[in-house]
């Protein structure tokens, strides 16, 4: 894993990647463009905190700790002074399955534990098998409830969601 580092994600970056999302994003890119607004709002209110894995100073996985409820949907046992709420697990198709996601995944919970969270949560659509079994591999067995998430476009998504101690 040469010339690669996990990092917390400054305004730069955040921009930087938000905008690839959208340039990327073909017919929802209505909801990427909201998504990138709520996101730069709630890092500037302190509501999340964006982890990068960078290689070669190109950011190629990413995902997010809410630390406050008032990001988010659902609320309930997802978020609290114990529990921080995990999202957006993306990495660049051609660096996954080589360990770096898994990495910047270790980088988030040992700042997670150091900054005193106890729990993990984490959401994923019921047939989203693929990241349900990664999700179960990384410890989110402990399923809390169901319930559905709606997209800034209107569409509605059933969610399950799981926990994990940290």
């Amino acid at each position: 894993m040469e010339n690669y580092i996990c990092k917390i994600a400054d305004i730069s970056d955040l921009n930087k990647k938000w905008d690839y999302e959208i340039n990327k994003a073909t017919e929802d890119k209505y909801n990427w463009i909201i998504w990138k607004e709520l996101h730069i709002t709630g890092y500037k209110k302190g509501y999340l905190i964006s982890y990068y894995g960078l290689l070669d100073n190109n950011i190629i996985c990413e995902t997010t700790a809410v630390v406050n409820s008032n990001y988010l949907q659902n609320k309930k046992g997802l978020v609290d002074n114990e529990t921080a709420y995990l999202m957006a697990f993306r990495t660049i198709d051609e660096y996954q399955g080589k360990g770096y996601f898994r990495e910047l995944f270790k980088f988030m919970i040992n700042d997670l534990k150091n900054r005193g969270y106890k729990y993990a949560t984490i959401g994923v659509e019921p047939e989203e098998l693929k990241n349900k079994e990664i999700y179960q591999r990384y410890g989110f067995t402990e399923y809390l409830y169901q319930e559905y998430e709606e997209y800034p476009d209107g569409t509605k998504v059933l969610v399950d969601y799981y926990r994990k101690r940290l």
